[in-house]
């Protein structure tokens, strides 16, 4: 018998149906598991097959709608997609909180992006950079000629910056084009004019191009939220103390803060998934910020007023589009975009960075009034039921039993389940 191998040529100009045959060969398959690749659902796998390369099938993730939500005087609804349990529900009950007091406030600077071309070998580097500064118009005109369009709604190349940075090899003088993408997340047009510009660049400075590739540290293009939590919704004035000494220690400590920012990123990324936008760019772009100081910092912010109310704020990059990519090509992801009804990248940002802050006060009031544990628990001995192999009605005893027990493990309910239908028969 002859080795398997993933040396495949041609995998790619095949079907979607010959290269899960070959996979399923591979791997040993079952026809079950082979059809379940194939149940592609709202997404045909035809137009799978033109996303993204090498397609076999496709992964659904459960979408749920958080509700209550209140920014700028707006109510919307907002569409997650998430496999963690009671992060919706915990978002939803945030923004009831926040509703009392007027709900969110939140932003979006611009929506412009940055583009970077690094040049290498130069002697003179600080010379080098005059001379790209004083070619601003020239590097201009030559960037926004790749994307008339763009231009046309009002966007494209509209300034540039240069630096000199000290690396291990040496001196890098590093341009930045900026770039207003509009209504798009911008990777192509950005990515696009900084290609143009390059042999200029290399023209004016005597040096050597390499990169000339989109930041996700998007610092043009920040979102900001805020807003006040009556203490009596939080959970009175202990809670409010207890949330801002969670943001304190947070602040202190990065071990503390990773955690801390991945409550906020819960609800983000699961906006960013729902409308198919870059959600790994935005994670990039969040965690750079955080350390943008030198140290790693919470991105949210939580104070207690005059009035022993609880005050966050959060700001974070945010790039994100309404136009562009997968975002309207995805059928799902436009569905999603019109529960929300965003009008604008801008709008979308600013909803999310609301999210995010919500997600992050319904995590931090959990871990300082009950514990994490208590709101998580019952949704997570729903996934370990059903992982068990219950259905209908056996899944619901099994959560109560194994919540009452508080013993949430694959192996106990493996054993409640088989006390339960032995019992049944």
């Amino acid at each position: 018998m002859l080795p398997k191998t993933s040396r495949i040529p041609g995998f790619y100009k095949l079907k979607p149906k010959e290269r899960l045959e070959i996979v399923k060969d591979f791997a040993s398959l079952t026809e079950d598991e082979v059809e379940a690749l194939m149940n592609t659902g709202s997404l045909p796998i035809e137009l799978a097959d033109r996303m993204i390369e090498n397609v076999i099938g496709a992964i659904p993730i459960p979408i749920g709608v958080a509700v209550n939500f209140l920014i700028n005087g707006r109510d919307y609804m907002i569409p997650m997609a998430i496999e963690e349990p009671s992060v919706v529900a915990a978002a939803s009950n945030a923004a009831r909180m926040a509703r009392r007091s007027g709900g969110f406030h939140a932003e979006c600077t611009s929506s412009v992006m940055i583009g970077q071309i690094q040049c290498v070998g130069i002697k003179d580097p600080y010379r080098a950079k005059m001379e790209v500064l004083s070619a601003k118009e020239e590097i201009l005109q030559k960037a926004n000629e790749q994307d008339p369009l763009l231009v046309s709604l009002g966007g494209g190349a509209i300034d540039l910056e240069a630096r000199v940075i000290d690396t291990r090899s040496g001196p890098m003088l590093i341009t930045h084009l900026l770039v207003d993408c509009k209504d798009a997340m911008g990777a192509n047009a950005v990515n696009t004019m900084a290609e143009a510009v390059a042999p200029m660049i290399e023209r004016i400075t005597g040096g050597r191009v390499y990169l000339r590739i989109i930041s996700n540290l998007a610092t043009k293009r920040l979102a900001r939220a805020w807003t006040k939590i009556d203490k009596e919704a939080v959970g009175g004035e202990e809670v409010v103390d207890g949330i801002v000494e969670a943001y304190n220690f947070a602040s202190a400590d990065p071990y503390r803060a990773a955690t801390h920012n991945k409550g906020i990123m819960n609800g983000v990324i699961a906006v960013a998934i729902a409308t198919c936008n870059d959600h790994r760019a935005i994670e990039a772009g969040a965690h750079a910020y955080a350390a943008i100081s030198g140290r790693y910092l919470p991105l949210s912010v939580w104070e207690k007023n005059e009035d022993g109310d609880l005050v966050g704020s959060i700001e974070l990059p945010m790039a994100v589009g309404t136009v562009g990519g997968a975002t309207r090509v995805h059928p799902i992801a436009k569905i999603c975009l019109k529960i929300l009804g965003v009008k604008s990248a801008n709008e979308l940002a600013a909803v999310m960075a609301a999210v995010g802050l919500a997600q992050n006060l319904a995590a931090l009031r959990a871990l300082a009034d009950e514990g994490i544990q208590r709101g998580h628990m019952k949704l997570h001995a729903r996934n370990i039921a059903i992982q068990a192999g219950a259905k209908g009605e056996l899944i619901d005893l099994l959560v109560q039993r194994m919540v009452e027990e508080r013993k949430i493990r694959l192996d106990r309910a493996k054993e409640l389940l088989k006390e339960l239908t032995s019992s049944n028969s």
